[in-house]
C-alpha cells in the first residue's frame, strides 16, 4: 500500500475524520486557555493604588471612611430629577465655539 491509499483509506474513517480534528482543537485550546489564565493571574497580584501614590500625580482621593453609601445616597436624594434639561456635548468633527451650542435635534 502506497501513502496516497493509506490516506485515502483513513480520510473516509469517521474517527479519522472527526476525531483528529477535535483532539487538535482540545490541546490547542488548552494551550490558549493557559494563556489566558495566566493573564488573569498575573494582573491579580497587583496592589490597588495608594493615596500618597496618587498625590504624587496630582489626584486627591478622599478617605475610605469620608466615603459611605448612606452619604452618597444623601447626595443623589438632593438632586431634583423633575427639571433637567439636555444638553448635547460637541462632536469632534463640529467647530469649536466659545458658547455651547443651543440647537435641538
Amino acid at each position: 500500500m502506497s501513502l496516497v491509499d493509506k490516506l485515502n483509506y483513513y480520510s473516509t474513517r469517521k474517527s479519522f475524520k472527526y476525531g483528529i480534528p477535535f483532539l487538535i482543537m482540545m490541546v490547542a485550546g488548552s494551550f490558549g486557555l493557559q494563556q489566558f489564565s495566566n493573564l488573569r493571574y498575573q494582573y491579580a497580584k497587583k496592589q490597588p493604588v495608594t493615596p500618597e501614590e496618587m498625590k504624587k500625580y496630582g489626584v486627591n482621593m478622599k478617605n475610605r471612611k469620608d466615603v459611605t453609601l448612606e452619604s452618597e445616597y444623601d447626595k443623589v436624594k438632593s438632586v431634583d430629577i423633575d427639571n433637567w434639561e439636555n444638553k448635547r456635548g460637541p462632536r469632534p468633527w463640529e467647530e469649536q465655539e466659545n458658547q455651547p451650542s443651543t440647537a435641538k435635534h
